[in-house]
């Protein structure tokens, strides 16, 4: 069968072939244009990636540079309290930690009478002397420091009580009275009044029991009782802080 269109006559074979290659054409041209929004698609992931990566790459130059900045006062820190106290260290029964930045005071005799939060008179003595020294050594590093920690130490013991967490909470009451002791006597000295704001800022008195003791043998099964009595004082920088704020931001 022919239909006539104009004047002439197209069959209806040919008709359906135009359409056809009409239908193939058009689906080349949504299958071209799938293959342009799949490649817009790739492209701009492929940036956002190297956006990332770039900025990744500049949160980890910039927690370098915290933990290079941490590392230099750290040492820095640490060799300024050793110069300030190496004639004094082995007449208090003291060390300086270098890593920790500890300042132990290590006899426990000196320090406090058994079971008792009352400054002995020896220990009130190395205080008047070390705490103005001690205090004028970390104002110089003031803008690195986040805490000052006077944290007291206990043995496990505590007399007859054979339960060992009624000893911990007896030791927990008595390291924290302790260390108040400690921070209420250096914070009215006369030498640290200009600067009792500031000691009120960032010193805390901390009681930590018997939750880190000291051991004679390396397997850390022998305590040492006398050793593990003891008052530190610890500088906790802000290095953890500034490079949590890299990571937040």
């Amino acid at each position: 069968m022919k239909q006539i269109i104009g004047s002439k006559r197209v069959s209806k074979s040919t008709m359906t072939n135009e359409n056809s290659e009409n239908h193939w054409v058009s689906m080349s041209d949504l299958m071209a244009g799938l293959m342009m929004v799949f490649l817009f698609i790739s492209i701009a992931y492929m940036h956002q990636a190297q956006l990332e990566a770039e900025v990744s790459k500049r949160e980890r130059d910039k927690i370098k540079e915290v933990a290079v900045a941490y590392q230099k006062s750290q040492v820095a820190l640490y060799e300024q309290l050793y110069n300030e106290f190496k004639n004094d260290l082995d007449e208090w029964d003291a060390e300086i930690d270098k890593t920790t930045l500890e300042f132990r005071f290590k006899s426990p005799d000196v320090l406090f009478d058994v079971g008792k939060k009352t400054l002995q008179p020896d220990f009130v003595k190395i205080l008047k002397t070390f705490f103005p020294r001690y205090l004028s050594v970390i104002k110089n590093f003031k803008e690195d420091i986040s805490e000052i920690r006077i944290e007291g130490h206990t043995s496990s013991q505590w007399g007859s009580l054979a339960v060992a967490e009624d000893a911990y909470f007896k030791n927990m009451e008595l390291s924290q009275g302790r260390t108040r002791s400690v921070l209420e006597f250096i914070y009215l000295l006369p030498e640290v009044a200009a600067e009792q704001l500031w000691v009120k800022s960032k010193f805390a008195a901390v009681g930590l029991s018997s939750s880190n003791l000291i051991y004679k043998d390396e397997s850390r099964t022998v305590e040492d009782i006398e050793r593990s009595r003891r008052v530190t004082f610890r500088v906790i920088t802000n290095a953890e802080t500034q490079i949590r704020k890299i990571i937040e931001s």
